[in-house]
């Protein structure tokens, strides 16, 4: 019986997860199934169970890993004593960069999420409203200070959101520009977009 073989500093968990989601990406949560994922590791599906118990735990690793890091990073730059814009374009880059970085992993959580089994789905949904919340707090601090448009700053949050999801054209394209050009420029625009 083959065995999963780790990556250098991967636990077999996150082997496990990395394949996981690639297949729900390309097959969507409900169509891909534990023998999909064992088939992709080479393994047979009884011992991924050694492993893990299900693909739900598999999404649940993946959304709430996805939200840990958007979440601890959001935490820092509230701390940052940066001006509101300083503080958004940090925010902006840190979502581009996991887009481009941990692509499969962002796509995940933010298209399967739907999947997750309760208490999970609310716990999930909680944290994201939350984290919005928090990012139009930013906002809000920067029109009060003058340093941002008067613009509603949910709308903002979800128009930065939106724009960065677009990455997912880029992923599917024959990639003309670089990643470091496709950041370089989102950012310009996204900030651009909110300073006075």
């Amino acid at each position: 019986m083959a065995r999963i073989q780790s990556k250098k500093n991967s636990t077999k968990k996150e082997i496990i997860m990395e394949k996981a989601a690639r297949l729900f990406r390309e097959k969507g949560f409900g169509a891909a199934s534990m023998r999909d994922i064992a088939e992709a590791l080479g393994v047979e599906a009884a011992s991924l169970y050694n492993h893990i118990q299900s693909k739900s735990e598999i999404l649940q690793a993946i959304c709430f890993k996805v939200a840990n890091e958007f979440i601890s990073h959001l935490e820092e730059v509230e701390r940052d004593s940066d001006t509101t814009l300083k503080k958004m374009e940090n925010i902006i880059k840190v979502h581009i960069r996991m887009m481009l970085d941990s692509y499969e992993y962002v796509y995940i959580s933010d298209h399967e999420w739907r999947h997750l089994p309760e208490p999970y789905l609310s716990n999930f949904l909680n944290q994201r409203r939350s984290y919005r919340k928090r990012l139009s707090d930013i906002i809000q601090e920067g029109i009060n200070r003058n340093e941002m448009k008067n613009i509603d700053p949910y709308v903002a949050v979800l128009t930065i959101l939106s724009a960065i999801s677009g990455i997912e054209s880029w992923h599917r394209s024959r990639k003309t520009i670089t990643a470091e050009i496709l950041e370089s420029n989102m950012v310009k625009y996204l900030i651009e977009g909110l300073k006075k």
